[in-house]
């Protein structure tokens, strides 16, 4: 399976133009591609561009309503209850996290809890809205079943993944993860790839291992049993409890407390009825803020110096990784698998937009790939 390295501009010419063409404005077309194209350059292939067509396919069926308003259904001085009303993810995010980000500029922090949304894209990226306003940012959703619970052979939960964000130098702390083993976009690659997924990612119908991808995305979209497992795996002796857990939590500040939808009931009636949480913390509510991202950046330079593992030549706190991605992936360009690029073919044909203009001298290839699974 081959792949396409295309310019940031290139892609973020076409992905303007499919959004435009829905008919969002240039603003929000803007947000929304910015969301996907953030998520390649940190190197995170399965949440970005590859995405797209989902939401193409959410566009057209109804599931994304384009012209839907969300609404602030309760609020306090800290705090915010919001109904996408089936709003694009990243919209109703946006919408989501600068309302945290206000109460936390008023008040110290600001808590809002999201019902009623749309896949947003990756998490971090909400985490990171707060942190370059100097707060400490957090960011979770829930997501249509794909996690088992230790034990279990039904999905019942989400990829339920968690972010968090905190100012700190050379560059912020960044943290943003799943809560199980591995993301159902990292799922639809290997089954984009035709590749097995590895020992111990997903089980099938009965609960048992397997490696084949397309088993596992047919049983989560037909509501088949099985599902990918929680971090930790398939049991306690491993861990997997505390993924569980972790995927709980989340779904506390997602759904639950948002009186949303939990994981295990999204996905029905033509609606995705996703759930978010998101938190904007003033870390001068404990004192000095200036000195406190200096003692984090000064811990931060300590895990990094301190002594490495026979073989290893670096450790890594959170955040390095993506920004030396970013770096890179600007100058070498983002990687697009043959099969997403058929799939763009796909969303140009829908859309009467010219794929040549977008993707000049690339010759289409006969991958024999089944499809996804939306």
């Amino acid at each position: 399976m081959g792949y396409q390295f295309w310019k940031t501009e290139t892609l973020e010419t076409f992905c303007l133009d499919v959004f435009e063409k829905f008919g969002f404005s240039g603003e929000d077309a803007a947000f929304i591609t910015d969301v996907l194209l953030k998520s390649d350059l940190y190197g995170i292939e399965s949440h970005g561009v590859q995405r797209l067509y989902r939401y193409y396919k959410g566009l057209l069926s109804g599931m994304i309503r384009k012209d839907a308003v969300p609404e602030i259904l309760f609020e306090t001085p800290v705090s915010a209850v919001i109904d996408g009303n089936d709003a694009m993810g990243q919209l109703v995010g946006r919408l989501a996290m600068n309302k945290a980000i206000e109460k936390a500029q008023t008040s110290g922090i600001g808590i809002v809890t999201v019902r009623n949304s749309n896949h947003y894209g990756i998490a971090g990226y909400y985490a990171k809205m707060a942190c370059e306003k100097g707060f400490i940012g957090l960011s979770c959703t829930n997501t249509n079943p794909i996690t088992v619970p230790t034990y279990g052979r039904t999905a019942m939960l989400g990829t339920n993944p968690i972010a968090i964000a905190v100012p700190a130098d050379p560059f912020d702390f960044y943290f943003d993860a799943g809560t199980s083993v591995v993301t159902r976009g990292k799922l639809e690659v290997y089954n984009k790839e035709g590749k097995p997924l590895h020992e111990g990612w997903a089980l099938d119908g009965d609960g048992i291992p397997t490696v084949d991808a397309s088993v596992v995305l047919g049983n989560i979209a037909h509501h088949g049993g099985g599902g990918i497992m929680p971090l930790g795996g398939a049991s306690e002796e491993t861990g997997g409890h505390k993924g569980y857990g972790y995927a709980m939590l989340c779904e506390l500040f997602s759904s639950i407390f948002s009186l949303g939808t939990p994981s295990s009931r999204t996905g029905r009636d033509g609606r995705a009825l996703i759930c978010h949480g998101f938190a904007a913390i003033d870390p001068a509510i404990f004192g000095d803020a200036v000195a406190i991202r200096e003692h984090l950046s000064d811990y931060l330079e300590d895990i990094r110096r301190s002594p490495k593992a026979a073989g290893a030549e670096r450790i890594y706190t959170h955040g390095e990784k993506e920004y030396e991605a970013e770096k890179r992936i600007l100058r070498e360009g983002i990687p697009v698998n043959d099969n997403t690029m058929a799939e763009f073919k796909e969303v140009c044909d829908g859309l009467s937009l010219d794929f040549g203009r977008y993707f000049s001298g690339y010759e289409l290839r006969d991958t024999g790939f089944g499809g996804n699974f939306y």
